[in-house]
C-alpha cells in the first residue's frame, strides 16, 4: 500500500516544484540576505503542495472518467484500483493539512500576507484539474505557481523585500517549466480536441504549440540573462548551456511530432528544466560566495 501512495505522489514531478524555491534561495543569498530556516520551510511547502496537487489530479481525473495516464510515470492510482476514491480523498485532506501547518510556520518570516498566497496555492491545486486546464488556462497556472508564487514568495520570506531580479527570475522559471506542459499538450492535441479539452495548443494549433515550446525556453534564458543588468553577470553566462539541449529537444519533438513516442521527449524536457535551474543556482552561488 505504501508503494501505491508513493507512486500516486509522482516523485518525478517534485523537482519542478522545488527548483524555483532553490533558485529564489540562491538569489536571496546573492543579494545579501537569505535564511536557511525559511528556505527549508519553503522547500517543504512546495513539495507537499505538489504531492497534494498530484492526488487531486488523480482523483478528479478518475471521477471524470479520463484515461488517467501519468505521462511521467505509472498510471493513476485511482484508475488502476490501487487506491480507492475515498482513501484518496482522505489522503488529499491529510496532505493539505500538513501543507497548511508548514505554511503557518512561515508566518513569522513573512507576515499575514502569506495567508493570501497560501490560499491561492490551495485554490490553484483544485482549479487546475477541475476547470482551468479545460479553458486554455493551464499554462497561466504554471507561470504563476511554478514561477511567480514560489520565487517571489521564497525570496520575500528571506529578504523581506522585492528586487527587479526577482521578477525576471520568477518569469524565467515559469516559462521554462511550462515547456513540460506544452509538450504534454502538444502530444495530446488531437485527443484533447476530440474530448473538448481546450489547451493553448488545441486553440493555437500544431505550429503554435511548436513555437510556444521553443520560444518559452529561449525567452526564459533572455529574462534570466537580463539580471546581468542588476549585477548578476554569471546568470547571463552559465544558463547559455541550457539553450542547445533545449533546441535539440525541440528538434526531436518536431521530428516525432505525435503519438506516444513523444513520451521520450518528456524526459529530455524534464532534464532541460533541471539543467536550467541548476545553472542558475550555480551562477548565483558563485556571485554570493556560497
Amino acid at each position: 500500500m505504501i508503494r501505491y501512495w508513493f507512486l500516486a505522489a509522482r516523485p518525478k514531478t517534485l523537482a519542478a516544484a522545488v527548483l524555483p524555491v532553490g533558485c529564489a534561495t540562491a538569489l536571496a543569498f546573492a543579494e545579501g540576505g537569505g535564511d536557511w530556516g525559511a528556505a527549508l520551510l519553503c522547500f517543504l511547502f512546495a513539495g507537499i503542495m505538489q504531492i497534494a496537487a498530484n492526488f487531486i489530479n488523480d482523483l478528479f481525473d478518475f471521477k471524470k472518467g479520463t484515461d488517467g495516464e501519468d505521462r511521467l510515470g505509472p498510471e493513476r492510482a485511482c484508475a488502476q484500483g490501487w487506491i480507492s476514491p475515498k482513501a484518496m480523498t482522505v489522503g488529499i485532506a491529510v496532505t493539505l493539512s500538513i501543507a497548511a501547518f508548514t505554511g503557518l510556520a512561515l508566518l513569522p518570516y513573512g507576515g499575514w500576507q502569506l495567508l493570501i498566497l497560501g490560499g491561492a496555492c490551495f485554490a490553484g491545486a483544485f482549479l487546475y484539474t477541475t476547470l482551468l486546464s479545460y479553458m486554455a488556462l493551464g499554462d497561466l497556472l504554471v507561470w504563476l505557481f511554478f514561477g511567480f508564487v514560489p520565487v517571489a514568495g521564497t525570496f520575500y520570506v528571506q529578504n523581506h523585500t522585492f528586487t527587479p531580479s526577482v521578477w525576471l527570475l520568477a518569469a524565467a522559471c515559469g516559462l521554462v517549466t511550462d515547456t513540460l506542459l506544452v509538450l504534454n499538450n502538444f502530444r495530446d492535441r488531437e485527443q484533447d480536441a476530440r474530448n473538448g479539452k481546450r489547451t493553448l495548443v488545441v486553440v493555437g494549433g500544431e505550429r503554435f504549440g511548436s513555437a510556444l515550446y521553443l520560444g518559452q525556453g529561449i525567452l526564459g534564458y533572455v529574462l534570466i540573462a537580463l539580471t546581468a543588468l542588476n549585477g548578476h553577470l554569471w546568470c547571463a553566462i552559465l544558463p547559455l548551456l541550457y539553450l542547445l539541449p533545449h533546441y535539440l529537444t525541440w528538434r526531436k519533438m518536431m521530428e516525432i511530432n505525435r503519438g506516444r513516442a513523444l513520451n521520450r521527449v518528456l524526459g529530455f524536457t524534464a532534464r532541460n528544466i533541471l539543467t536550467f535551474a541548476l545553472l542558475v543556482i550555480i551562477a548565483l552561488c558563485i556571485e554570493g560566495g556560497l
